[in-house]
């Protein structure tokens, strides 16, 4: 197995494990969707990924509907995607993904929480070349096989294709999503859910004392209401997973 097979295995899903900041999350999304390609999924693809991956979460289809229309409302404000980058004690570099609305808000939050942990708030470009920047497909398995699968898509870009417990997992470079998307929904290939991640491409092992310094920084800034995603170079321990 690959990198994003490892990466997808050791991932601490329990940080999103509370239904309530899934909501959120997916609820910016849906924003971001419905403000670039319109209110319709079936003309939006884009809206429809995360319409996907709001089912793959339970959330209600009354809150589904409801996103979409305070998204169609022109006094509805935009969020925008920001990244920020710096470094958490001993050296773990950490990428912090958020969806703002109020850009000056969201830099004084997530600077203060560096500060407060030790860590350092880096500028633009000091550790995102350290990552990988991917996307990912999470398929029904039924009538699949995993192997055969990838070989079919290594043309539109996939570069992963393994099983889990719950489907088939497809992981590719950023850009290949809508290639993709376009390919699995031409052969009615139900996509469970799809999303964007940053893989590191090199990890570093801490002592627990150490790696308890680096959860304190993770632990702020996963709580904080702009944040939708966080990734890092710490390599993470067999026994934290689910």
């Amino acid at each position: 197995m690959g990198r994003a097979f490892e990466f997808r295995k050791a991932r601490k899903m329990k940080r999103w494990s509370a239904m309530a900041k899934a909501f959120t999350r997916i609820g910016k999304d849906i924003v971001m969707a419905v403000k670039e390609g319109g209110p319709d999924p079936d003309t939006n693809s884009r809206l429809r990924a995360v319409i996907q991956n709001a089912k793959s979460v339970n959330m209600p289809k009354d809150n589904i509907e409801r996103a979409i229309k305070r998204a169609s409302d022109k006094s509805q404000g935009d969020y925008k995607i920001v990244l920020f980058e710096g470094y958490a004690p001993h050296g773990i570099a950490v990428l912090v993904e958020t969806a703002t609305d109020n850009n000056n808000r969201t830099v004084a939050n997530v600077r203060s929480y560096f500060n407060k942990c030790d860590g350092n708030l880096g500028t633009s470009g000091s550790v995102e070349f350290m990552f990988d920047h991917t996307c990912n497909f999470r398929i029904a398995k039924e009538g699949l096989d995993a192997e055969e699968l990838e070989l079919e898509l290594i043309d539109f870009g996939a570069e992963e294709v393994f099983e889990d417990e719950d489907g088939i997992i497809i992981y590719a470079p950023f850009e290949a999503f809508g290639a993709l998307q376009k390919e699995l929904e031409s052969r009615d290939i139900e996509i469970i859910s799809s999303g964007f991640e940053y893989i590191p491409q090199v990890t570093k092992k801490l002592t627990p004392e150490e790696a308890a310094d680096v959860e304190k920084l993770l632990e702020k800034l996963e709580e904080d209401d702009d944040v939708q995603h966080v990734y890092h170079t710490m390599e993470e321990s067999q026994e934290e997973e689910e």
